[in-house]
């Protein structure tokens, strides 16, 4: 017998409470949120639960929602994968804009230790107790996150560019 979503919800709101919410099925992925603050205990028990059995770490990111409430502006997206029963979660923990922060699963999960420091590295988001979280891709002098959405997309002094070109204007070529 397949494992059903609404066995999943069950057993981590029976367990959880409202640490666990906005259940809802995307892309044939089942998909939750997380408190920040419960991400260890929560990925634990999905792994260890004989039921859930969500054995591996598939995916580890970071976003960055610079138009969100400040304490969403951030989030870590984890996606884990039950190879018995061929199912796969997505789980979402929204951090704050000021001191994006959230616990290392690594202790879980060896996998995420270089994933993690790739979320470092790209958003700047801070995963306490992480054995080793340095920048890992970009230089260690650069004082900026290249994936965070804090700069124009395009250079407003360039002169290079016509905008009808790109589409940009309703006048003709």
């Amino acid at each position: 017998m397949a494992l059903e979503t609404s066995v999943i919800q069950n057993k981590l709101i029976e367990n959880f409470g409202l640490k666990v919410t906005d259940f809802f099925q995307q892309h044939d992925i089942f998909t939750f949120e997380v408190a920040s603050d419960s991400i260890v205990e929560v990925m634990k028990f999905l792994r260890d639960d004989a039921t859930l059995r969500f054995n591996f770490l598939t995916d580890l990111c970071g976003i960055h929602y610079p138009d969100y409430d400040k304490d969403r502006q951030f989030a870590v997206v984890y996606h884990m994968h039950n190879w018995v029963d061929n199912v796969r979660i997505r789980i979402k923990c929204y951090l704050n804009g000021d001191q994006p922060e959230i616990d290392t699963v690594t202790g879980l999960f060896l996998s995420s230790n270089w994933q993690e420091r790739e979320t470092y590295d790209f958003y700047g988001i801070i995963f306490k107790g992480h054995p080793q979280l340095k920048r890992i891709l970009n230089m260690d002098e650069m004082e900026s996150f290249p994936l965070r959405k804090e700069f124009p997309m395009e250079d407003g002094g360039r002169t290079d560019k016509d905008d009808r070109f790109f589409g940009r204007t309703t006048q003709n070529c």
